[in-house]
Order: structure tokens, then C-alpha cells, then sequence
């Protein structure tokens, strides 16, 4: 138990305050991440859209989120990661408020749209922030911190979200825009004036000029011309259509195959973000000790194939829970370990372009994964769809495998 306690503590240890204030900002800003979870259900539940509406309406989701990404990534190399972060925090706030207003299916979609490209240029900027303030060998962690406060923050806004449903959904959307008003405010507090720990930036200069020496076509190329991380991201693309069924499909599949109400919908959700808050960083920490980055994506990859096939098991609430536990080790496996790749591939003066793909590649998953998802669901059943994933997730992580010795990681 002392050795699995200095372990567990060893994880956390070396971490900036910078870092831990990043991850408050996080904390807080997901702890009002109700609407997205229960968007669907909102849309069937309450506004009585067909599920091929819900899917278009939920693709516009994915469409706003590309083009926050592409522009976040691109503003935060322009005028700095401050000013896009700050940005997107406040002027999500008034959206929020504006979204339960929207009632047709065009209306809805504008609106999500609208709301999605300003939620999403937060994005790459706040990767970016972590890479400033965080030493080099600590990076992964870093990212795995911020990722387990937005987990935390994932695992109670669900919890609430899913007893505000039963009251009204539109407590939904303006418990997001408090929450996100409550970040915007203690992040432009504590970091207007922040500088980045210029000692440990000096040093991560000179190695990463050591680098640039024997890689300078790749570290100074544009993203959009570096071949093989355009692949890279394809397959977190292709990764991420199959794991944001989490988003759409899954609730839908709970509410409808195991008619289980919203409270309890959301309580499956937050087990998800508990299980990634309680373990990521040890097993992050014990992952860079013993496997390569690209090991770690592989196993994390095969096990997203291995919860959904778990869902063909119709035999009890058991399944759900299991198959969300090996979903929940999956993420931790995959996620911290891509935006890893793409800061370390990336020239610093290019980090948001390559953080900004990076994102762009989950944001088209959002397109694409809620209407096919749905659209497979509808026509062929909930459990054709999971052994599609199941099927897609493990031709993912054989391309993962091929691909692993192009990257310096």
C-alpha cells in the first residue's frame, strides 16, 4: 500500500502552479458541462426531434467545432493563448443563455453552431498554455492533469445535469453558462499577468534547437504539409467518431434498450469521468515509465474495441458499467498521449497549427460520428453500430502500430 501510495503521489509530483491553475480553470469550466451529454435527449426528449433531426443537429455541433479549432489554432500563433482563451470563456457565457430560445431543428442547429466554434477555440490555446508553463519532461502529465480536472468537472456536471433535466432543460444551458462566466473570471485573475517559468523555457529552446538540427523539415513545416501527421490525425479522427458515441448514441442506447431515466444516464456518464479523474494521472505516470507513446495509443485504442463489444451482452446494468470502465482506461490510454504528439512534433512557433489539426481531427469526428451513429442505430439497431466500432477500433490501432516509427516520441 506505501509503494502504491508514493506511486499515486509521484504522479502529481514536479507540476507547476501554473499547471494546477490551468487545471481549476478546467475544474470549473466542465463542472457546467451539462448540455452536451443530454443534448440528444433534450432534442428527442423535449423538442420531440426525429433521431435523424437530432443526428443533423448534432453534426452542426461537430461543423462549429472544426472551424473553432482551425481558427483557434491559427489566433492563438497570431496574438497568443491568453487573449484566445479569455475570449472564448466570456463569449460563450451569453450563448449559452440564448440557445433554449432556439426551437426548430435550423434554429437549433445555428445556434449550436455558433456556439460550438466559440466553446472550441478554447481548445488549442489552452493545450498551448500547458506546453508554456509545463518543464518538457513533465508535458504528458501536465496534459494529464488538465484532462483529469475536465473529467472531474465531466463527472459532476452530468450528476447535476442529469436532476436539472427532470426539473427543465433549460437549466441545462444556463448552468454551462455560469460555470464557463466562474472560469473566464478566475483564469483572467490569475494569469493577466503570468509569464512562463523562463529558466525551464530557455532550456526547453535549446533542446528543441537541437532537435529542429536533425528534423527542421518537419518542426517548420505547416501541419497541413507534414504527411504523416496528417495520418496521425486521420486515425484520431477515425478514434474519436468511434468514442464520442459517448455523446449521442450511448445515452440514447441506455435510455432506450435499458430504459433507464436521465438521473441514471447521467450517473453511467459521471462514472466515466470518475474512473479518469481517480486513475489517469497513475496510470499515465506508469505508462511513460514503461511503454512508448505509441504503445500506450495502441492498448488504449484496443480497449475502446473491447467495451464496446461488451455491449452486445444484454444481461444486466453490470455490462454498462464494465464496458464504461474499460471504456474510461481506453481515453486515458489514447487522449493525453495525441495532444503529445502534436506539441512535441510541432516548432514552438507553430504549436497552435499543429494543436489546431489535432483538434480540427476530433472536431470532424463530432460531424460525423452522431449522424452515422444514429443513422446505423435507426436502421440497423444499436447493436449492428457496436460491432461496427468494435471492427473500426481495431483496424485504428494497426494503423497506430505502423505508423509508430515516423514519430520521435
Amino acid at each position: 500500500m506505501k509503494n502504491f501510495l508514493r506511486l499515486y503521489i509521484g504522479a502529481y509530483s514536479g507540476l507547476s502552479q501554473p499547471a494546477w491553475m490551468l487545471s481549476l480553470v478546467m475544474l470549473l469550466n466542465r463542472m457546467g458541462a451539462m448540455v452536451i451529454p443530454f443534448l440528444g435527449l433534450y432534442m428527442t426528449e423535449h423538442l420531440k426531434f426525429s433521431l435523424e433531426e437530432t443526428g443533423l443537429v448534432l453534426s452542426f455541433f461537430g461543423i462549429g467545432a472544426i472551424s473553432g479549432s482551425y481558427i483557434g489554432g491559427r489566433l492563438t500563433d497570431r496574438i497568443g493563448h491568453f487573449k484566445v482563451q479569455v475570449s472564448s470563456l466570456f463569449l460563450s457565457v451569453p450563448l449559452f443563455f440564448i440557445v433554449p430560445i432556439l426551437q426548430t431543428p435550423l434554429q437549433l442547429s445555428m445556434g449550436i453552431l455558433v456556439l460550438s466554434l466559440v466553446t472550441e477555440i478554447f481548445r488549442p490555446a489552452n493545450s498551448v498554455s500547458i506546453a508554456y508553463y509545463a518543464k518538457a519532461e513533465n508535458l504528458t502529465r501536465a496534459l494529464s492533469l488538465n484532462r483529469m480536472a475536465l473529467n472531474l468537472g465531466f463527472s459532476i456536471g452530468p450528476a447535476v445535469g442529469g436532476f436539472l433535466a427532470a426539473l427543465s432543460y433549460n437549466w441545462l444551458f444556463y448552468g454551462n453558462g455560469l460555470s464557463a462566466a466562474l472560469a473566464g473570471f478566475v483564469f483572467y485573475a490569475y494569469f493577466r499577468r503570468r509569464k512562463g517559468n523562463e529558466r525551464f523555457l530557455k532550456k526547453d529552446k535549446q533542446k528543441k534547437e537541437l532537435e529542429n538540427i536533425n528534423d527542421a523539415n518537419i518542426t517548420n513545416r505547416s501541419p497541413y504539409k507534414d504527411k504523416y501527421f496528417i495520418l496521425f490525425s486521420a486515425l484520431c479522427c477515425i478514434y474519436a467518431i468511434c468514442f464520442f458515441q459517448l455523446l449521442s448514441t450511448l445515452p440514447l442506447f441506455y435510455k432506450q434498450v435499458f430504459l433507464i431515466k436521465d438521473s441514471g444516464v447521467g450517473l453511467i456518464l459521471a462514472f466515466n469521468g470518475f474512473v479518469v479523474f481517480l486513475l489517469e494521472m497513475l496510470l499515465v505516470h506508469l505508462a511513460e515509465k514503461k511503454m512508448t507513446t505509441f504503445q500506450s495509443i495502441v492498448f488504449g485504442t484496443v480497449l475502446l474495441s473491447i467495451s464496446f463489444a461488451l455491449l452486445l451482452i444484454h444481461s444486466g446494468m453490470w455490462v454498462l458499467f464494465v464496458a464504461m470502465f474499460i471504456f474510461s482506461v481506453s481515453e486515458i490510454f489514447v487522449l493525453p498521449f495525441t495532444s503529445t504528439v502534436a506539441l512535441k512534433r510541432a516548432h514552438k512557433s507553430k504549436q497552435g497549427a499543429y494543436m489546431g489539426l489535432n483538434g480540427l481531427a476530433f472536431s470532424a469526428a463530432h460531424i460525423v460520428s452522431p449522424s452515422l451513429g444514429t443513422q446505423i442505430a435507426a436502421n440497423y439497431g444499436f447493436d449492428a453500430l457496436w460491432t461496427s466500432i468494435a471492427l473500426v477500433s481495431i483496424f485504428v490501432a494497426v494503423g497506430f502500430y505502423f505508423l509508430r516509427n515516423k514519430f520521435a516520441v
